[in-house]
């Protein structure tokens, strides 16, 4: 995927990618573009718009893809398969964006490119089919893996007032295998097997790449409770929904990210997959269990709600 070489040199794969004017843009059961959101940095997002009936609305969810913070794009046929399959079957408007990558750009970078993000989203009204369509009263933000990480920041800089949304009105997050770390290890990484797509070893190697030099994954970016993390108490979240595979090396660190926030007064449902991997409803976005995915974050987006403490 890449590779930092001994004198600062930085090789990377070229994914596939899915691209505008492609055959499957014509036949897609949602119309999709690409948009640049920073002109700066170069950064887009890739719109997913289905249709609706006229005057009505559809909720947003705002997504960033995985990828261990050092690879990963909208446009790779995975996350495209993905965001489609939820946009076409929540329904929803789904943003889905890219984000700046270590180690060329080692984190917070990734995370300071949410207030371009936002901004372009706070005038909306230069898309007018984003603006015909999206109820920005419905915002819910997610991710998978290293973007659900990024979910969680916004809702913390959103809730403490660091991060300024309005007038988008954020009823929720989404946080789909959040890819947390720390330098503890947890009964399920320490068991983590060799034969499954995030390894301990791998898992090891991008955060190393992705934090700042010298840091450990007790870093404020990687660990939300780490010993310099901000306290949660007093941050206003809205309701946050939770998913993660039962066969997932982070699964008990993501049990204890929904514990702490429960004991935080914080709404927050957890939902396991038995038997599913890391990024499961990603590899696989037309199985069967990324089709219960989609009913639960429908259910979640319907709600606007979790379940009380």
């Amino acid at each position: 995927m890449v590779q930092l070489l001994s004198d600062g040199t930085v090789q990377r794969a070229v994914p596939p990618l899915v691209l505008p004017g492609t055959p499957s843009q014509t036949t897609s059961p949602v119309p999709w573009k690409d948009v640049t959101y920073d002109e700066t940095r170069n950064l887009r997002l890739r719109m997913y718009v289905p249709s609706t009936d006229a005057g009505k609305k559809l909720p947003v969810l705002v997504y960033f893809h995985g990828g261990g913070f050092c690879g990963g794009s909208f446009a790779m046929p995975t996350f495209h398969d993905a965001c489609l399959r939820l946009a076409a079957e929540l329904p929803a408007v789904v943003l889905s964006a890219d984000y700046r990558l270590a180690p060329e750009y080692r984190l917070p970078a990734a995370l300071e490119d949410v207030d371009a993000l936002f901004s372009w989203l706070r005038g909306q009204d230069m898309d007018r089919c984003l603006a015909g369509s999206a109820d920005l009263g419905r915002v819910f933000v997610s991710g998978d893996s290293a973007g659900a990480n990024i979910a969680h920041h916004v809702a913390v800089r959103v809730g403490s007032g660091a991060l300024d949304a309005g007038p988008v009105r954020i009823a929720g997050y989404v946080l789909l295998w959040p890819y947390f770390g720390g330098e503890r290890r947890t009964a399920s990484e320490a068991a983590c097997p060799a034969d499954v797509f995030l390894t301990l070893a791998l898992y090891d190697q991008m955060w190393r790449l992705a934090l700042p030099a010298g840091a450990s994954r007790d870093h404020p970016v990687a660990n939300p409770f780490g010993p310099q993390s901000p306290l949660l108490d007093g941050v206003d979240l809205p309701p946050v929904l939770v998913a993660v595979g039962g066969g997932d090396m982070l699964v008990d660190r993501v049990s204890d990210y929904v514990a702490r926030l429960k004991a935080a007064g914080k709404h927050v449902e957890l939902v396991e997959f038995p038997g599913q991997g890391h990024g499961f409803s990603v590899f696989e976005p037309h199985g069967e269990a990324a089709g219960e995915l989609v009913r639960v974050v429908r259910r979640f987006l319907l709600g606007g709600s979790a379940p009380p403490n």
